[in-house]
């Protein structure tokens, strides 16, 4: 369905009026930007150890030499035979904005449980190349709120995106693996199922941004986001809102950039 059809004139009087609403949100986004600066520091005494390309490793270690350090937790579980697709959509904007932050005093990293062996194969089956890290066995993606256990799922126990979910209520018609076309609200079914486990398995896993900050070689956390919050990361939404027909979606309609069948 068309929207209204107008002069050029016409056009640029509407289009006047939306930039001066851009332009409000601009200097909102800037003065959060701000805000997220001048957000008090948590110091991070735990040792957390990671397993990377080099080795095990320390979260000073991931910094490698810069005072900032910024943490992408992808959603790929033990349990998974591949990493989130929503997760992956997203990460398909990482390989180019890496050497970026690196060049400019900040360290990038994803971080997933699953086993490093997982990660690497399935990041050379995406051609990524950006630092991804596995905390398999540790407390890191606990700690910072995107894993939960089954007894906090089922218990009501999960704070998440700064607040307390429900318990988990699963479904009669709930598989061992989750069937692709049934619908959820928030498409943990689809993201299982793609993913090869089951619904309650893929939704204890949780995506998130993490900042940190290292001084005379202490470790600081100074920022998490989750949910929407990690939207502006979202490269293909960001595009998506400047076309005629936005988000224009009913569902979980992406797919892992390989499982595309293009014309």
């Amino acid at each position: 369905m068309l929207n209204q059809v107008v002069s050029r004139d016409e056009w640029l009087k509407a289009r006047l009026g939306l930039l001066q609403e851009e332009k409000e949100l601009t200097r909102r986004s800037d003065e959060l930007a701000q805000w997220r600066q001048k957000m008090p520091w948590v110091r991070i005494d735990k040792e957390y150890r990671f397993e990377t390309d080099k080795g095990t490793v320390s979260l000073v270690d991931l910094f490698k030499g810069r005072s900032q350090l910024l943490v992408y937790h992808f959603m790929f579980g033990p349990d998974y035979s591949a990493g989130c697709p929503s997760c992956s959509s997203i990460a398909d904007g990482f390989n180019g904005i890496a050497v970026h932050l690196q060049n400019h005093d900040v360290m990038f990293s994803a971080v997933s449980r699953a086993p490093l062996a997982k990660l690497k194969a399935y990041q050379e089956r995406m051609g990524w190349t950006f630092p991804w890290a596995s905390s398999y066995g540790g407390d890191f993606n606990a700690d910072f709120n995107v894993w939960f256990s089954e007894e906090q799922q089922r218990g009501g126990g999960i704070d998440y995106n700064y607040r307390r979910e429900a318990a988990w209520q699963p479904r009669e018609d709930e598989g061992s693996v989750a069937v692709p076309s049934r619908k959820t609200p928030d498409g943990a079914a689809s993201g299982a199922a793609m993913s090869g486990t089951d619904t309650a398995t893929y939704a204890r896993e949780r995506p998130g941004l993490s900042a940190f900050a290292i001084e005379d070689g202490v470790v600081y956390h100074t920022y998490s986001a989750y949910s929407r919050g990690l939207d502006g990361l979202w490269g293909m939404y960001q595009w998506l809102d400047r076309t005629p027909r936005g988000r224009n979606e009913t569902g979980m309609w992406w797919r892992r950039h390989d499982e595309y069948k293009l014309g």
